[in-house]
């Protein structure tokens, strides 16, 4: 290991010259104007190619609406001094857009390197999460070192809109490329530490309300019913949700079911008019352990109440509606390894966690694949400016290389 940790020690001009090339090739989806990820899985390729991989297969899904009509998908693979379980790092190559490139200090697809800093649009997420699994099997191949157990690298495509052309596809038509028994490693969330692991994460509802009155003039509010005032009493309302569902998990940051009204749809633009109709959105991240469908019957009961209260018309739809996935074991032998990792690269112990957000892990855990989510980041992804640093990047791969050696998997 310490031939290991100080080979990956001496990978700062590579991690610039492959962080530049990365950047240079956007990778967006069509739904964000691009054309698919082909390009950056040609550079990937002939990384992977150079560094030795023993078997390296490219699994594309059918995409009319790009250039290729596919979308690639990469698994690489390195053999070790036994073939399972197979240690698997998964990443993603397709990047969000830019943005509003004013916001930028540099252009977003051209690398800016600041000292240990690296800008530009993908250098976090989730170029690191590509790179740190790369270089450690990088330094193994140039030491010499076989390891102990099979390395696999998920590189996939279409992370940042849902996954059905990267991962689902995989796990659909491609699902016997891994095991039960795998170790499965999804560095593309975490904290500037690196000290949390991700297990779990909450169910998700996304609900709209569409609140129908009658529009008159704001000088004869009895000639109609106001839209506005009656959603406003619906939020408020709504605000019980906490109270009838007050399940804790000390696990996540916010250890409750959360309900939170959020966007909300304009209807009038004059002052002096009722609105006839109201529209707003409500955001709810529930503890895995409860059904989506008893939250919703309960809001339909609030909304209905407030229907007959105020006389108007209620709709409410789904706009997303996900149960979470089952958790992977806080003592699943990929935990324990990262655990191990992180102690003896970093000297700290590792907690772990759920969130209220959705990663890409969910896939692997609702086949059946335990999968935990780990990285050390600056929690810049999607913003301008996003960055990351190349210190980070280098003891990542340094963990996931000890997690590669360890003998007790």
């Amino acid at each position: 290991m310490d031939a290991i940790l100080k080979q990956l020690n001496d990978y700062r001009k590579v991690v610039i010259e492959m962080q530049k090339k990365l950047v240079s090739i956007p990778a967006l989806a069509p739904e964000s104007g691009g054309d698919g990820e082909h390009a950056k899985a040609e550079y990937i390729q002939s990384l992977l190619t150079e560094i030795g991989f023993d078997e390296i297969k490219q699994l594309d899904a059918p995409d009319d609406r790009v250039s290729q009509k596919s979308r690639p998908n990469i698994l690489a693979t390195m053999y070790g001094k036994q073939s399972a379980p197979t240690v698997w790092v998964m990443s993603h190559m397709d990047v969000v857009p830019a943005g509003d490139e004013s916001l930028w200090e540099s252009p977003p697809f051209e690398l800016r390197v600041d000292g240990d800093k690296l800008v530009g649009r993908g250098v976090e997420d989730n170029h690191q999460g590509l790179l740190c699994g790369l270089l450690a099997c990088k330094a193994l191949r140039e030491l010499d070192i076989k390891p102990k157990h099979t390395i696999g690298l998920a590189i996939v495509a279409d992370e940042e809109n849902g996954s059905r052309y990267g991962l689902q596809y995989l796990l659909n038509h491609h699902k016997d490329e891994f095991s039960k028994d795998d170790l499965i490693i999804v560095p593309d969330a975490g904290d500037p530490d690196g000290t949390t692991i991700e297990v779990a994460e909450k169910s998700i509802l996304w609900l709209k309300f569409r609140v129908t009155g009658n529009s008159c003039h704001a000088s004869t509010p009895a000639q109609g019913i106001n839209a506005h005032r009656a959603a406003a009493h619906l939020v408020v309302a709504l605000e019980s949700l906490y109270e009838k569902f007050p399940d804790k998990d000390d696990k996540y940051d916010d250890p409750r079911s959360t309900f939170e009204a959020t966007r909300i749809d304009s209807s009038t633009s004059a002052i002096n008019t009722i609105p006839g109709e109201h529209v707003f959105y409500l955001d709810c991240r529930i503890l895995p352990h409860m059904a989506i469908n008893d939250i919703l019957t309960e809001i339909k009961s609030i909304a209905r109440d407030i229907k007959n209260a105020f006389g108007v018309d209620m709709d409410i739809s789904s706009e997303q509606q996900e149960q979470a996935a089952p958790a992977t074991a806080e003592d699943a032998p990929v935990v324990q390894a990262l655990q191990r990792a992180i102690h003896d690269v970093k000297g700290k112990e590792a907690s772990i966690i759920g969130i209220g957000g959705g990663t890409v892990a969910s896939v692997f855990r609702k086949a059946g694949f335990p999968a935990a989510v780990w990285g050390t980041i600056l929690d810049t992804c999607h913003q301008p400016n996003e960055a990351a640093l190349i210190s980070n990047i280098l003891q990542d791969a340094q963990v996931l290389a000890h997690v590669f050696m360890q003998d007790d998997q």
